[in-house]
């Protein structure tokens, strides 16, 4: 009985070859519409090379090939595309049903191609299209959050440092506080994206091939901002681009994870500022009465995971010698994991903050003397008294403190970003424009898929 050729050795130990696969024909689903996009642009590039005695492909077969690119596209979208066992991967599977339907036109679509830059350009494209999903989620969190600040408004809230009572605040300015934190993260996923956003196709191996490509012609086809020019270098930014964006959904996490404490800690009932909404609240199997908090503590949790896979990733290069290693291989499944759980714990928190209660009673019952011991100070500094005389003064006599009123003591503080001092309009335009660039950028995105499958 004859076998079936495939781009493995037959005489590779099953157990080796299972081993070195790895979770690809799992992972890879993710990454079919993009081996398609990547492979439409490669074939046209083909029939367009000049100093050929003969084309490799002619324009006429590399329409066939692209319409045949955007059926299996949409077998993906339906969920009948698979990755067989002997198939590896996503490349072997699509270029399996090319040569099915095509026949020996199917079995040209990997001329002057490497593996090495044909998942490049796969990861590069699905992370692009990720970034965009996750900066939207980013931006509709913070919406939540300034919505949440700006219903409670100028209800006052105890500011804390070290966890202790510290000086007046109000629960919008914590509220916007954190929106601004999590927006500030947008830096870091567009850092990512202009890594992601270099084209590494035509390195091959990473040396390159005796063939004249035309690198700059696929990536204008799938809408690169610039061509990775060194073969070498861009076969080694390999693994450096996940790693980038795992650094970046890291510290977004880190942010959400301090987002998550202070709920945790503020819904507690020593404190009650906040009510948790009931329906994301769990309960125990032996105590009645507990509602607890456990989506929260899992985006603890989940933000651990998420340093844990950059590590991982910047762990797998930081010895690795230069040109394709397998080692590279693993980096898909950690960056894969990583936007899992980022993108999912944006969506979570979003709904968290959308059903958060504010009880301005417990909020106003927390304020002691000592939470005015500053402002008391300032208002001998505002009658002549030097800064370090009127603070040893109110440090000497804290007994002797009495309570204010919360409510004026944030009216009175109206300077730029603090208790009324709050742009609501900045935050809102911040969001616009972010959603706003990363609409045009999918839309182009998407527009240039279905230029090149149709």
């Amino acid at each position: 009985m004859k076998t079936k050729k495939t781009i493995t050795d037959s005489t590779v130990d099953p157990d080796i070859l299972a081993y070195t696969v790895g979770d690809d024909p799992v992972l890879d689903l993710a990454l079919a519409k993009w081996d398609c996009m990547g492979t439409a642009a490669h074939v046209t590039m083909l029939s367009e090379m000049k100093g050929l005695k003969r084309p490799v492909v002619t324009k006429q077969e590399a329409a066939k090939v692209r319409k045949a690119l955007g059926r299996v596209v949409a077998l993906a979208e339906k969920g009948k595309f698979t990755i067989r066992e002997d198939d590896q991967d996503v490349h072997m599977a699509v270029e399996r049903l090319l040569t099915e339907e095509l026949g020996d036109l199917g079995k040209k679509i990997h001329t002057g191609r490497s593996r090495n830059d044909q998942v490049a350009v796969d990861v590069r494209l699905h992370m692009k299209d990720e970034i965009l999903a996750a900066e939207d989620e980013v931006c509709a969190l913070a919406a939540e959050l300034c919505y949440f600040g700006w219903c409670a408004g100028a209800i006052p809230l105890v500011g804390r440092t070290h966890l202790q009572p510290a000086m007046p605040s109000t629960v919008e300015m914590w509220a916007t506080g954190h929106a601004e934190m999590v927006l500030d993260q947008l830096a870091n996923l567009e850092a990512a994206y202009k890594l992601a956003d270099l084209n590494p196709l035509g390195s091959a191996a990473g040396y390159g091939v005796p063939l004249p490509l035309d690198r700059a012609r696929t990536t204008k086809l799938l809408g690169f901002s610039r061509t990775i020019h060194n073969c070498f270098g861009a076969s080694m930014a390999r693994g450096e681009c996940e790693a980038a964006l795992l650094s970046a959904l890291a510290q977004l996490m880190a942010v959400l994870s301090r987002l998550a404490e202070d709920m945790i800690l503020f819904s507690m009932p020593e404190f009650a500022y906040f009510r948790l909404p009931r329906e994301y609240c769990t309960g125990s199997s032996i105590m009645p009465q507990k509602f607890n908090p456990d989506v929260l503590e899992l985006v603890r949790s989940k933000a651990a995971q998420v340093l844990g896979l950059q590590t991982a990733a910047l762990s797998l290069l930081h010895a690795m010698p230069g040109g394709y290693n397998r080692d590279l291989q693993d980096c898909k499944g950690l960056y894969m994991k990583g936007l899992d759980i980022t993108r999912t714990t944006l969506r979570i928190l979003a709904k968290v903050v959308k059903g958060l209660k504010v009880d301005p009673a417990a909020c106003r019952a927390a304020f002691t003397p000592g939470v005015f011991a500053t402002d008391v100070a300032l208002r001998k500094v505002a009658k002549g008294t030097p800064w370090r005389d009127a603070y040893h003064d109110v440090r000497d006599h804290l007994g002797q403190l009495d309570s204010e009123n919360p409510d004026a003591a944030v009216a009175i503080k109206k300077h730029e970003g603090t208790c009324l001092g709050l742009d609501h309009d900045l935050y809102r335009a911040r969001i616009a424009a972010a959603y706003k660039s990363a609409d045009a950028r999918r839309r182009e995105l998407d527009a240039n898929c279905r230029r090149l499958l149709k």
